[in-house]
């Protein structure tokens, strides 16, 4: 009797259909923009510092002070809409079409599931993300380094683009992006995902724990920091020039002279900050989409 049960209970899981491509963009999109509205600060001040050397002279500390002190609390928060639009764009594709990636990259089996693979994968996820999301990251980065009291809109943000820069202004610094988000996505995921394995292995731990995703977020959260710092400086620099003086011509160009003019160790300018973005980011949107997969039935990645 029991048995048949058992075998019941089995069959009818069996036809429970995975979800699809749109219900796993729709779950990633979903975990980013939860993330990103409690996230959304600590990247205004990593954004202020990077455009800035008199915010980078200040700190993190420095720099909520002063922006909270003569710009209100609320200028904490700007372009978090635009950061929504971000996420539900660019995120929701790099992370819902990461396992799609993987089985078109030849992942099919752990033994022929390799690290690069996976870096390759994440990478192709986060290109195609990044041409999606660029227009609403490039407002975001004028909203959150817009100063003043006055909290600036996404319509009166765009329309001035438009104006000023025509559509070609909502793709500025799209390599700088694409090449960001191939790095980004690609160590993420791939770090994630090996370090995941890891844990399973020497814990013992199951990869539906919150610890073992957790611990292998934060990880991933690290070596993120470490590989995608330069990058953002570069894509920050490109989307923030103003359009009547051209500093950068590309993102080759703007390598060169911040490397040339303010020395390497300026593509690391900001690191605390992006890590204490990505870390808790990282963390957040790889927890929460692990657990709206399983709610829907997938197996944890």
């Amino acid at each position: 009797m029991s048995l048949n049960r058992q075998q019941s209970s089995t069959m009818a899981t069996s036809v429970v259909a995975a979800p699809g491509l749109l219900q796993q963009v729709g779950m990633a999109g979903s975990a980013a923009v939860i993330t990103v509205s409690f996230i959304h600060p600590i990247d205004v001040v990593k954004t202020r510092i990077q455009i800035s050397p008199e915010y980078a002279a200040l700190g993190m500390g420095g720099t909520v002070k002063r922006v909270v002190g003569s710009e209100g609390i609320l200028a904490m928060w700007k372009g978090v809409n635009a950061a929504w639009c971000r996420e539900a764009s660019y995120t929701s594709l790099r992370l819902g079409l990461y396992e799609p990636c993987k089985i078109a990259f030849g992942c099919t089996t752990p033994e022929n599931t390799t690290f690069v693979k996976k870096f390759a994968a994440g990478s192709a996820a986060g290109a195609l993300g990044s041409l999606a999301g660029n227009p609403f990251d490039v407002l975001k980065t004028k909203m959150m380094t817009a100063e003043g009291r006055n909290v600036p809109s996404i319509m009166g943000t765009a329309k001035d683009l438009m104006k000023h820069q025509g559509i070609g202004g909502f793709y500025r610094g799209i390599d700088s992006n694409v090449m960001r988000a191939m790095v980004l996505n690609g160590t993420k995921m791939a770090c994630y995902d090996q370090t995941k394995g890891y844990v399973v292995q020497y814990t013992g731990l199951a990869k539906t724990s919150l610890v073992t995703q957790f611990i292998s977020a934060v990880a991933a959260g690290f070596f993120m920091t470490c590989t995608v710092s330069p990058f953002d400086m570069v894509r920050t620099r490109l989307m923030n020039q103003p359009a009547d003086a051209k500093i950068y011509s590309n993102a080759a160009d703007c390598f060169v002279k911040i490397i040339k003019n303010e020395g390497p160790t300026t593509l690391w300018r900001g690191f605390m900050p992006i890590w204490s973005r990505f870390a808790p980011t990282t963390t957040l949107q790889l927890i929460i989409f692990e657990q709206l997969r399983s709610v829907m039935g997938m197996k944890s990645m």
